[in-house]
């Protein structure tokens, strides 16, 4: 196996924050093992940066379909090695609206990559991490996990969902040398977030965010909101008794539905 560096799996490659860390660990040295439904484009970005193979290896794989994320990591094993870090970014943030049934269609795909899909990217790795004493397991969560916002259900549930399972997989590998880390994000400038219809405070950069999230993984913190502004915010706001946060919520913009987009 290739030990010219480190290796990072980052699922959610293409675009937004997966390609914003990809940037930031392929500048540190880190070999990248990437992955992507669309392939091409994540190969594109790595031959105009001058990523050889011998540096980055793109995977296609659906993170929805816990077999073609599985294999993507078995794959990535044989053919770069075990990696020292593996972080699970894939996510999708559309409003629903309970009423309406084709929404339920959405939260169901919504929990199926943001959460199923990423306990899959875990899966191949943790057995061989813990015999190896060491690694990291990265699940991207956000700060929409601390309360639950108007049209906003499906998203806020799985965020919620991302920070108490990597809890438990922590609570899981205490001992073993594995850190399990949870970052909570911030608005950041993305495709993901440029539909938004409200206002998004300490919205940060997409490389600023990578810069900060390195650097917590690194030094393998539990759980990291960022900016901190954000996380400051959200205490407050978890702090808010419901009938308060119920009427500021009711004036905020609503995330769009997959009819309005």
């Amino acid at each position: 196996m290739p030990q010219a560096g480190p290796l990072v799996f980052i699922t959610g490659a293409s675009s937004g924050i997966g390609q914003a860390l990809a940037a930031r660990y392929a500048d540190a040295g880190w070999r990248l093992a990437l992955v992507a439904r669309r392939v091409t484009e994540v190969q594109a970005w790595a031959d105009a940066r001058g990523l050889g193979a011998e540096n980055c290896r793109v995977y296609g794989a659906d993170v929805a379909d816990i077999d073609s994320i599985a294999a993507a990591g078995r794959a990535c094993i044989d053919a770069q090695g075990l990696p020292d870090a593996v972080i699970a970014n894939a996510g999708v943030s559309i409003g629903m609206d309970t009423a309406e049934r084709e929404d339920l269609d959405v939260m169901a795909q919504t929990f199926a990559i943001n959460n199923v899909g990423l306990a899959a990217t875990f899966h191949p790795f943790v057995a061989a991490m813990r015999r190896r004493g060491s690694g990291r397991l990265v699940g991207i969560a956000s700060v929409a996990a601390i309360r639950g916002l108007p049209g906003h259900g499906a998203y806020c549930a799985s965020k919620a969902g991302v920070v108490a399972y990597c809890e438990s997989l922590r609570g899981e590998l205490h001992g073993s040398g594995v850190k399990v880390v949870t970052l909570c994000p911030g608005y950041v400038d993305t495709p993901l977030t440029r539909g938004n219809r409200y206002g998004m405070p300490f919205l940060l950069q997409a490389d600023a965010f990578a810069d900060r999230a390195f650097r917590a993984i690194e030094a393998g913190t539990s759980y990291r909101v960022i900016p901190w502004q954000m996380g400051v915010v959200a205490k407050l706001m978890r702090l808010l008794p419901n009938a308060l946060f119920d009427r500021l919520a009711q004036g905020r913009g609503r995330k769009k539905r997959r009819s309005e987009q």
